[in-house]
């Protein structure tokens, strides 16, 4: 059977160029989960992205084959926004984008929603430790979540 050449992955700092490209990552990875409420439209996630994530926050994008496939945003210690398009989920550019994003931060820290197992495991794999849950009331889903911490 032939094989495929692997596609070419990198990680680079995200520009205004990237906006729709993550905005559409961030749609699809949302949409993966049944449990999660949809709350704001494609056009209201763009801006988002374009107002507040690539201008206050270090956006790392990961790219395949030329397209954006990942993306991390951090704000001081804090893990804002990890998303990976769903089917790259478990090829390890998820932990690739968070060792890079906090290799220079000695805590980092995020929410996670707790019915979101695998996100869950993912960072807990990743050294960081469940410090606090949360009822729902401070994240606009109004789901439980759990704040994490990771320390070195």
């Amino acid at each position: 059977m032939p094989r495929f050449p692997d596609p070419v992955e990198i990680l680079r700092p995200a520009n205004a160029a990237d906006a729709e490209a993550i905005a559409t990552v961030l749609r699809a990875s949302l949409a993966s989960h049944h449990w999660i409420p949809t709350l704001h439209t494609p056009d209201e996630d763009l801006a988002f992205v374009r107002e507040h994530m690539l201008p206050r926050q270090a956006v790392t994008v990961a790219v395949a084959d030329g397209r954006v496939v990942g993306f991390i945003a951090v704000e001081g210690a804090w893990v804002e926004q990890l998303y990976l398009d769903p089917q790259w989920t478990g090829r390890g550019m998820g932990g690739r984008l968070l060792a890079a994003a906090t290799a220079g931060l000695g805590e980092a820290k995020l929410f996670c929603f707790q019915a979101n197992t695998g996100a869950r495991r993912f960072y807990e794999r990743h050294g960081f430790r469940a410090e606090a849950m949360r009822g729902g009331a401070d994240n606009e889903e109004g789901l439980p979540d759990m704040l994490y911490v990771r320390r070195r």
